[in-house]
């Protein structure tokens, strides 16, 4: 790290000695001169906007159908969501870039036999990151993990006492389920927005920043940076930057997790 601090002060492209350059690998990135900088920025955060709150929604709900009493089977439908999660990143955006085929792929086979409009996926501005989002959601076993160990975790005791009290089903998760699990919601809002904010593989693999950079994402930039056009010093300060914004990101979600996070221990 403290080599990849200095590199941001200087002009480095690998094949020349690093020039001290002061802030101007900062200076470029800020004024404008480096488009793709603010463009990058804009693509994920789109992406981390859309895929935290969902992750976290669709992880919280597939665990607690899965820590139902009545549901049969519960092991072999914990393995079909964990298995993907454990699925090397390469193959499976190769397995999604036949789903997302406009012509050939399963979803639009799907849309068109409900006599329902298809889409171009991938292949789209407008619809190039909702569909990375999606694929993401797809590799969410480990939270889904995490998420049903918290809620096997969760007192009986305190259901039964409600049940006595006369209160639902939806008293219960209200006023039961959802304390008792925030901080295992924060851990995994912590989590899911640092591993957003780093998304890279699919852009790699499946759109290499397209179409016209819809799908730059910001780690892909830096690569980009790095290692087609050599310029190492602007690139360790682009991803400089990218450890404040996680960092600041990070901090705030401490900041206001004292109004809704509860701790067993702070009763």
């Amino acid at each position: 790290m403290l080599a990849s601090l200095l590199l941001s002060f200087t002009d480095y492209r690998i094949v020349n000695t690093p020039k001290f350059i002061g802030l101007a690998n900062y200076i470029r990135l800020f004024d404008g001169t480096d488009p793709y900088f603010y463009n990058s920025l804009w693509v994920t955060l789109k992406y981390v906007i859309l895929r935290v709150p969902l992750g976290l929604v669709f992880s919280f709900m597939a665990a607690f159908l899965l820590n139902m009493q009545f549901i049969r089977g519960k092991s072999v439908f914990r393995t079909i969501f964990y298995l993907p999660s454990i699925v090397p990143a390469v193959a499976s955006s190769m397995i999604w870039l036949w789903l997302f085929s406009p012509d050939l792929g399963l979803f639009n086979s799907v849309l068109e036999a409900l006599n329902l409009p298809t889409l171009n996926w991938l292949y789209s501005e407008q619809t190039v990151v909702p569909s990375i989002v999606l694929m993401s959601l797809w590799g969410m076993g480990s939270t889904i993990i995490i998420f049903l160990a918290g809620l096997q975790g969760v007192p009986r005791s305190l259901y039964e006492a409600a049940t006595v009290d006369g209160a639902g089903a939806l008293r219960k998760f209200q006023h039961i389920t959802i304390p008792m699990m925030t901080p295992i919601i924060f851990f995994n809002l912590i989590m899911g927005s640092i591993g957003a904010f780093q998304v890279f593989t699919e852009a790699l693999i499946m759109t290499q920043g397209g179409p016209n950079n819809a799908s730059l994402f910001y780690n892909y930039y830096i690569y980009r940076q790095a290692f087609q056009f050599g310029e190492m010093g602007q690139a360790s300060a682009i991803a400089w930057i990218l450890f404040i914004i996680i960092l600041l990101v990070t901090v705030i979600f401490f900041r206001t997790s004292k109004s809704w996070v509860f701790y067993e221990s702070e009763v």
